[in-house]
């Protein structure tokens, strides 16, 4: 089934579940998230395996154990992809993202020393203003308020040095684009774009080695 974007109904599902995030609700629409939310998603995934890996579709639930808000469902349908992006649709729109949001002690290390290198560190800023100019957000999902030990104050990519974690960021407001194939057009759009970063992040950063020891 061919992607084409999701209906005022899938919006309308996730403005409900925010009003009355109960197991009651859920069960009395989970057709509705099934046909209107879950499969779009599945069918935009399946478009973008070719360039972009395989698609992983989150779990709807919230892991509620050791958090004070017990909301039992997540209010957005997140799905990752194999390739390093993320897409993400929910009541205020759709968003994407692609890089690395949480990186190992040993992804970090080799970060920082790759940022500190003249050479790879000064691609990466140029790679950054890039990204930056064609309208993406560049961020991380924790930063130091100082530079890292062991990396001067004063070092000339200092900003990036305090990042913990390294991502492109797009959202954009839901409107009846949101409807259509443009959908579609827009992640990729965005994770094209993203490829430059991305690729630094998997030549010099790497895959997380102690994820496979667990």
């Amino acid at each position: 089934m061919a992607f084409s974007g999701w209906p005022a109904e899938a919006l309308e599902f996730y403005e409900g579940l925010a009003a009355d995030n109960s197991r009651h609700y859920w069960q009395a629409n989970k057709a509705v998230y099934d046909e209107l939310v879950h499969q779009p998603m599945t069918a935009l995934l399946a478009e973008l395996e070719p360039e972009f890996g395989a698609g992983k579709i989150f779990r709807p639930y919230r892991d509620i154990r050791f958090s004070r808000d017990k909301s039992p469902y997540k209010t957005a349908i997140g799905a990752s992809l194999a390739g390093g992006g993320y897409v993400q649709f929910a009541a205020n729109g759709l968003s994407a993202g692609c890089g690395k949001y949480l990186l190992s002690p040993g992804q970090l290390g080799r970060y920082r020393r790759a940022v500190a290198d003249d050479g790879s560190g000064a691609a990466l800023t140029a790679i950054v203003a890039s990204a930056r100019r064609a309208g993406l957000d560049v961020t991380a999902h924790d930063t130091l308020k100082t530079s890292p030990k062991g990396y001067p104050k004063d070092h000339p990519r200092v900003d990036l040095l305090r990042h913990k974690g390294l991502i492109t960021w797009r959202q954009w407001p839901a409107g009846a684009w949101l409807g259509t194939p443009a959908a579609k057009t827009r992640v990729v759009d965005f994770l094209r774009a993203s490829g430059p970063l991305n690729a630094w992040l998997t030549t010099y950063v790497g895959p997380d080695a102690d994820a496979h020891r667990h």
